[in-house]
């Protein structure tokens, strides 16, 4: 292909390139006509003089151009410092209508103070079109290919797992069921089972990106019943600290990078900073927390309620860790072992082996040392009431299985909390809720 990305041009002055994009405005004044032409990387000026015979053809095309169709054109690239646009300016010779706009938006998607969420979510096609949108969807995808970057770094190997599950394993009110041929199944939850399954089978150390599903009929700005989880699980560790550690360490990479590359142009458009943290991150108990909410904040609750995070209480670990730490991460330790999943590690008091870490006021990751004793994650099945729906999982570790732990993060929360985004609803590329199941 001849295109170049507008973002490149600064590397082709005076010489005869190649775009195409969308018309994002046209002005037609007495003597010249002047083009935006947009791309997913930026913006040129496209400058044709009515008054020149050899322009004849191009003006009767400008004439009948209108906004958001789309263009290909080719010309010779100036430098023109009084252009506002970036100094510089194409001099076309050939410009040719790939598509038309054929009628009117169905909202102004340039201005979307007065649009309704709803009205920007039926037509995503549109609304998409934003530069802070399709801004947003760069950063989330660098975010996950440093996160990856780093766990190749260190000897990860990423695996695709089922999404079409034989049982309602984890949560059966949570899960969703659908017609399989002559039987049920259900749509994954989490790929946990079967990372852990990676683990026994000797991978070492795995990950996976991936959607996963959730039945809960939660209409908040955090959750979705769809949503790209990223999941990793790895072996031969000594204790959930080694997991909060590598957390920390792949979060601190991965924020670099992204600060770097898109730091400056955040701030501008989203008006918030990315702070890059430092490791290892803070933790506190839970106990500990609801202790300095209360002193410092008069936050109270009852004692029945101490057993997790209150959304409030969750809300105000933020300024707890900024106060204390200077820090907008921290890892809440020593949740009540009946409150977690029955695959999490317990030590010989019954402690959690888990953590919950919060960033900027919200849980991002649940982690944990895994139970790979067989003896054991059965007596912890049996607890929980779990029996056949979970014999397939449990025999994972009947034959020998590295001590191990993971954890995993929601990329569409991760992304709505880097650019201070009020809903994972913006944050997908197309949000699915108990009451949204189109476009």
């Amino acid at each position: 292909m001849n295109r170049i990305k507008l973002e490149e041009l600064s590397e082709h002055y005076g010489k005869e390139v190649t775009v195409s994009g969308f018309v994002d405005s046209v002005r037609n004044l007495q003597w010249v006509q002047f083009i935006v032409l947009r791309d997913e990387t930026g913006k040129v000026q496209i400058t044709i003089e009515k008054s020149e015979e050899k322009n004849a053809e191009l003006v009767k095309i400008v004439d009948e151009l209108s906004a958001e169709s789309t263009i290909k054109v080719t010309g010779t690239l100036m430098e023109a410092p009084k252009v506002k646009l970036n100094g510089m300016e194409i001099i076309p010779s050939e410009i040719i209508v790939t598509s038309r706009n054929e009628g009117e938006l169905p909202f102004n998607y340039k201005d979307i103070s007065t649009v309704n969420l709803d009205t920007r979510l039926d037509n995503r096609y549109i609304d998409l079109r934003s530069e802070k949108n399709v801004m947003m969807f760069q950063v989330q995808s660098d975010f996950i290919r440093y996160m990856r970057e780093y766990l190749y770094d260190h000897d990860f190997t990423e695996i695709h797992t089922p999404k079409f599950i034989g049982a309602a394993s984890e949560s059966g009110s949570e899960v969703f069921e659908v017609k399989y041929f002559d039987r049920k199944a259900y749509l994954a939850q989490s790929p946990q089972f079967y990372k852990q399954m990676a683990i026994a089978a000797g991978f070492g150390n795995v990950f996976e990106v991936a959607p996963c599903f959730r039945a809960e009929n939660s209409n908040t700005s955090r959750h979705a019943t769809e949503f790209t989880s990223f999941d990793l699980e790895f072996s031969y560790i000594d204790s959930f600290d080694d997991v909060m550690n590598l957390e920390a360490e792949m979060l601190t990479y991965a924020l670099e990078k992204l600060d770097k590359k898109y730091g400056d142009r955040i701030e501008k458009m989203f008006g918030t900073k990315i702070i890059v943290p430092k490791c290892p991150f803070p933790k506190m108990a839970l106990s500990d927390v609801y202790k300095e909410l209360e002193e410092r904040y008069g936050y109270k609750v009852d004692d029945s309620e101490k057993t997790d995070l209150t959304t409030e209480a969750e809300k105000l670990t933020f300024k707890l860790a900024m106060d204390k730490f200077n820090s907008e991460f921290l890892f809440v330790t020593d949740y009540p072992a009946d409150k977690r999943a029955f695959y999490h590690m317990r030590d010989e008091n019954g402690v959690l082996q888990g953590y919950d870490l919060i960033w900027r006021g919200v849980e991002i990751t649940s982690g944990a040392q895994r139970e790979h004793r067989y003896e054991e994650i059965c007596k912890n099945a049996k607890s929980k009431g779990l029996g056949k729906d979970v014999e397939f999982y449990l025999d994972f570790f009947k034959h020998g299985c590295p001590p191990h732990g993971g954890f995993a993060i929601g990329v569409d929360r991760l992304t709505m909390l880097l650019l201070n985004i009020p809903s994972v609803k913006e944050t997908q590329f197309l949000f699915r809720g108990p009451n949204r199941l189109e476009p």
